[in-house]
């Protein structure tokens, strides 16, 4: 509801793990820049509550992805967006700022339109990948676009949509690289036992479609190198299913779930096997060579590949950035574990090949920066613009190639 204190509120809506960590870091820059006379609400996990934001809901009730996975939560999820309109609706924040998730985000926007309440996106819909249209109906309600990949702005300029590369979350991770030899001590593994680190995605349909190719795959691997470990860094709300799931695991499963000791999974790790995600990037920046595996439902799969027309060569973000297939992937039929445990083997067997890949995976994240500044940083300035009536600035940004504040990007 509305109050009488003039400190400015942003409403801040985050869909799923990905969002929840901008989120969490926006919310960190937005105090910073601030002194701390900012009021924050809205929707957000694990990492956004650690930032002190009440979320209205869980965001488990809307982190679902595919069309078929959907289906049988739509009634929640239409729940759950008029009970958001309402709430921000009710509240008159000074701007609101969506994150990721666009299906949900897009539903809220169209109730807000209209209302005086200035609405910023935060992370673009992949509309180089398909449904290119999208970027105009986004254009139609936003009022900013702030996005991670250097190629994206383009798409939404032309349809006269103020949007900027702000630079994409995974360089700003100077804690990226954890300490692999605390993991090691803490679990009691020696330095000469094999540790693959397995990340089989950040949602439980995900995690269902994927353990049983990783099983194999660690079947495969574990037949030639006995002993090897597996560690499952993971979310909270994940940590009981995948326990179940590797219950009788072919070797040793360590499932840890806080944010410092899945870093530290990482670093402890000789290569990794992971959903196709944002998670390749926090493999790449932590430097451990990586095979990436997905599916989802045929149904879905097969609406895809008639949607997006063939723009998609690769899956992985390293991939797409260096058009080449530097990080193996294995996606829907070829999600084997045989083909998987095959390129495991190989990094872990052929120093060559584990170089190749840390040089390429190198090559990519320079690509994703934005001068000096830290893309939470740039987020929030843009935010504080539009809060303080100075969005015309933001446009500015957009065209000129310059960080909000006027430093050259």
């Amino acid at each position: 509801m509305e109050t009488d204190d003039p400190t400015p509120l942003v409403w801040l809506i985050a869909g799923e793990p990905s969002g929840d960590l901008l989120g969490a870091r926006l919310m960190a820059a937005l105090r910073e820049q601030t002194g701390g006379r900012i009021r924050l609400a809205g929707i957000g996990g694990e990492q956004m509550t650690a930032e002190g934001l009440n979320s209205r809901f869980p965001i488990s009730d809307i982190a679902v992805m595919g069309m078929a996975e959907v289906l049988p939560r739509i009634r929640l999820i239409r729940r759950r967006i008029e009970e958001t309109a309402t709430q921000i609706l009710g509240d008159r924040p000074d701007v609101v700022v969506s994150i990721d998730s666009p299906g949900f985000c897009y539903r809220v926007w169209k109730k807000l339109a209209g209302r005086g309440i200035p609405l910023i996106h935060y992370v673009a819909p992949t509309v180089w990948i398909w449904k290119p249209e999208r970027a105009r109906k986004f254009a139609q309600l936003l009022d900013h676009l702030m996005v991670i990949l250097p190629f994206e702005p383009p798409y939404f300029e032309k349809e006269g949509l103020a949007c900027t590369f702000v630079g994409h979350p995974v360089v700003e991770e100077p804690e990226a690289r954890g300490d692999g030899g605390a993991f090691r001590r803490a679990h009691g593994i020696s330095r000469e036992t094999r540790v693959i680190c397995v990340l089989p995605g950040s949602r439980r349909s995900e995690v269902v479609r994927l353990l049983p190719a990783f099983r194999d795959a660690a079947e495969r691997v574990s037949r030639q190198s006995p002993g090897t470990v597996y560690c499952f860094p993971t979310l909270p709300y994940l940590g009981e299913a995948l326990r179940s799931g590797t219950a009788r695991w072919p070797s040793r499963a360590i499932i840890v779930t806080s944010a410092a000791e899945r870093r530290d999974a990482m670093a402890a790790s000789d290569a990794a096997m992971a959903a196709s995600g944002t998670v390749s990037l926090e493999l790449a920046r932590t430097g451990v060579p990586h095979v990436v595996a997905y599916r989802v439902n045929g149904i879905t799969a097969a609406l895809f590949r008639i949607m997006q027309k063939g723009r998609l060569r690769y899956a992985n973000l390293v991939n797409i950035l260096l058009d080449r297939e530097a990080i193996p992937e294995f996606l829907q039929q070829k999600c084997r574990g045989e083909r998987i445990a095959a390129a495991v083997t190989a990094l872990l067997e052929t120093g060559a090949a584990a170089s190749a890949q840390k040089e390429a995976a190198s090559q990519a994240l320079a690509m994703l920066r934005v001068g000096s500044r830290a893309p939470s940083s740039a987020a929030a300035a843009i935010v504080l613009a539009h809060v303080h009536g100075r969005g015309s600035r933001g446009a500015s940004v957009a065209r000129t190639g310059k960080n909000i504040d006027g430093e050259t990007a």
